[in-house]
């Protein structure tokens, strides 16, 4: 290793230092330049120092900037949580005062959609049920048994169709009539 030490220290032209301690113990050393080995020990020490304070102080600086990206994306998640939890009481039917005639109505189509979309899954899957409830009973106990989920189950008769939410009033829009 001494050897190869020197070797290298010909060839790059490099300031090398080697210290060795033996498993029985023993001390070796190697020192390239003329100065002794502490001087060369000294330097690095004050190399690594600098570039400790330099990694530290990098460290800090990204710390810092992922802790205020995190402050962001957390008042960016508030803000969607805020929104979200506005829309959910809008859906409720909760703090509808301030709300405009359009917001009105987009919130009520998206009740009627979503009301579609349940009622689709329902009858889907009661139909499925009926279809797994006929191959195990057999058509007698099948409808038996169908009569007897209609009566258990409260099952409102609803429309589709957009006339169905129209409501007849008496009211007239315009100047007073004189009677």
């Amino acid at each position: 290793m001494l050897k190869k030490a020197f070797e290298l220290s010909v060839l790059c032209e490099a300031e090398v230092a080697l210290i060795v301690f033996s498993p029985r113990g023993k001390l070796y050393e190697f020192s390239s330049s003329s100065s002794s080995m502490q001087k060369t020990i000294d330097r690095y020490q004050k190399y690594n120092k600098d570039v400790q304070v330099n990694y530290s102080s990098n460290n800090k600086a990204i710390e810092e900037r992922n802790s205020q990206q995190l402050k962001y994306e957390a008042a960016n998640l508030e803000k969607k949580i805020e929104n979200l939890e506005a829309s959910k009481r809008k859906l409720m039917g909760e703090g509808l005062e301030s709300c405009s005639i359009d917001e009105l109505q987009t919130t009520e189509n998206q009740l009627e959609k979503s009301l579609l979309s349940i009622r689709a899954k329902k009858e889907k899957q009661l139909l499925e049920e009926n279809e797994v409830l006929c191959q195990k009973c057999g058509p007698r106990q099948w409808e038996q048994q169908n009569q007897q989920n209609h009566q258990q189950r409260e099952i409102i008769p609803y429309e589709t169709s957009p006339d169905s939410h129209e409501v007849e009033t008496e009211l007239q829009i315009g100047r007073p009539e004189r009677r």
